[in-house]
């Protein structure tokens, strides 16, 4: 097994006078950015826009972030390895994209609540296991958000509760087809592709019951 990469903080005065702080990982050493001041550019229902003054290795640059409270991701599957998909228009980028069901955490709330309630809303489906698979930043380069991938299995049909302002069309797709989707560039966004991958990666390996083995 491979041991875990030591991190240990030092102080290390930059080449610009000012005093930096390094983060030591295994023998790596990487300039860690300390906020000097911010300022609120924007307050909105969904995000927050921020500017921040950091130290930078040469002397101080700024950072504009986006401001997210996160988000659940559902990779549900059903018993014969297909997995429910979600399409919808996406307006940022234009165009209909086939996703897994997702959904903003509300303030307080447990990422695994928000999910099962996303599946419930989105798709109709409860499921009677879900489980935390991983979590990650999707758009690290500007935005604080976090999505928490949990696999869904033992699904139990029902009636969907969209959002009023939600047009969703509801699809069923072999996990074998999403793969080769994923591979030859049909599939565009970041969280469906981990899912997928992932997911995959588990039934094959047997780690989901409900599906037989690849």
């Amino acid at each position: 097994m491979k041991p875990k990469s030591r991190k240990e903080k030092t102080e290390v005065p930059a080449r610009s006078g000012r005093a930096g702080m390094y983060i030591r990982i295994g023998e790596i050493m990487i300039f860690e950015e300390k906020t000097i001041e911010t300022e609120r550019i924007y307050e909105g229902k969904i995000l927050n826009l921020r500017r921040d003054k950091v130290t930078v290795e040469h002397g101080t640059s700024y950072r504009e972030i986006i401001e997210h409270n996160g988000g659940a991701v559902i990779a549900a599957v059903t018993e014969d390895k297909k997995m429910v998909m979600v399409r919808q228009y996406r307006k940022p980028a234009e165009r209909a994209m086939l996703e897994v069901p997702a959904g903003k955490i509300d303030p307080g709330e447990d990422p695994k609540q928000t999910a099962a309630r996303e599946l419930k809303e989105e798709t109709g489906y409860e499921a009677e296991k879900i489980e935390f698979v991983t979590s990650f930043y999707p758009t690290v380069g500007y935005s604080n958000e976090q999505l928490y991938l949990f696999v869904a299995e033992g699904l139990v049909p029902g009636e969907t509760c969209f959002d009023e302002n939600e047009a969703i069309d509801i699809e069923e797709i072999d996990i074998d087809i999403l793969f080769d989707m994923v591979m030859t560039g049909r599939i565009h966004d970041a969280k469906t592709i981990i899912s997928i991958l992932m997911i995959r990666d588990m039934i094959s390996s047997g780690k989901l019951r409900s599906c037989r083995r690849l």
